[in-house]
């Protein structure tokens, strides 16, 4: 049972430890500050992840700050949405909360000649988010994939429809449909999703797939009986956070900072910046400074800021190395 008086005073525990994770997450101090160079100008576009759309934003808005000759522009409507850009010249930066997919790196080295440049910017987390009202407190990996999947290939004998089917016997709870919530499937979230939560399954018809991280919260908080996933970061008063079970697992992981860099949270991920760097070529001066800018103490400040998880000196130095 799940909301019994020791699993209820067990998830406040661990709430109330996430929560102050969370409160705690600060900059590496080792990571060295942005320094500013001479002869940076110029238009910069960014197309690609709605996931990380106010990230890059807020990201360009500093590095603006530091050369105001810097012109900007950003679209986010989905990770797919990057490599054609890049591929077509239609934008510099091609953020992405996914890896790219083989054919999109082969179609990219197709018209140039080489790979695109991969560089990671953030940690992250996908979150499985029910209304506050929801007395459920943890779930694990084979109930998220028999609620969502047709499939179920990830070891759960029965679909999941009602709260009932999944160990909510209160009346008010049992007989619920549970409405279910995901993201469309231009968006890097949703491909994370099926990959690591659905083992590469088929989401059910019944999904609600919308176009923002955003509008999974707000259905979420506007609907009792409802389910639905999105970055952590993307979490509001109407809603909360459900713990994690996988085999690996004695007790329900939260998406913290500890566990998404141990690996102990199953939903981790890193956020991706991908840009055409020729490597018989000098870099583009723009481009190059904005990623070490991004990759700078400041860059990282703005991370934790817009609700990402900020990557390590050791990370940072690794990311580094790519684009030098």
């Amino acid at each position: 049972m799940r909301i019994g008086i020791l699993s209820t005073f067990i998830f406040f525990i661990l709430a109330i430890q996430f929560l102050f994770s969370n409160i705690n997450v600060t900059v590496d101090k080792d990571i060295p500050k942005y320094k500013k160079v001479t002869g940076v100008s110029g238009n910069l576009s960014s197309i690609g992840s709605d996931s990380m759309n106010n990230l890059i934003t807020l990201l360009l808005e500093g590095f603006q700050k530091i050369y105001p000759n810097v012109k900007i522009q950003v679209e986010g409507k989905g990770s797919s949405t990057a490599p054609p850009a890049l591929i077509s010249g239609t934008a510099q930066l091609g953020p992405m909360s996914r890896p790219m997919k083989n054919e999109e790196i082969d179609k990219f080295e197709a018209k140039f000649g080489y790979k695109p440049t991969e560089i990671k910017i953030a940690l992250d987390a996908l979150a499985i988010y029910v209304n506050n009202s929801n007395p459920m407190n943890y779930i694990t990996i084979a109930e998220l994939d028999a609620i969502f999947s047709v499939n179920r290939k990830g070891g759960y004998k029965r679909n999941i429809t009602t709260w009932g089917d999944i160990g909510l016997k209160n009346k008010y709870w049992r007989d619920r449909p549970i409405s279910i919530y995901g993201r469309n499937s231009a968006s890097g979230t949703y491909s994370f999703f099926k990959e690591h939560a659905l083992f590469k399954g088929d989401f059910k018809n019944k999904v609600q797939e919308l176009l923002g991280s955003s509008s999974v919260i707000q259905g979420v908080s506007n609907d009792k009986y409802s389910i639905g996933y999105s970055g952590a970061g993307f979490k509001t008063t109407g809603v909360k956070i459900l713990g994690i079970m996988n085999k690996n697992n004695s007790k329900p992981a939260f998406p913290d900072y500890d566990n998404i860099l141990s690996g102990n949270y199953p939903l981790s991920r890193f956020m991706y910046l991908y840009i055409n760097n020729n490597p018989q070529k000098e870099s583009d001066l723009l481009v190059l400074e904005f990623i070490k800018f991004i990759l700078s103490y400041e860059g990282q400040s703005i991370v934790v800021k817009d609700g990402f998880l900020p990557l390590t000196n050791d990370l940072i130095n690794k990311e580094l190395k790519v684009i030098k």
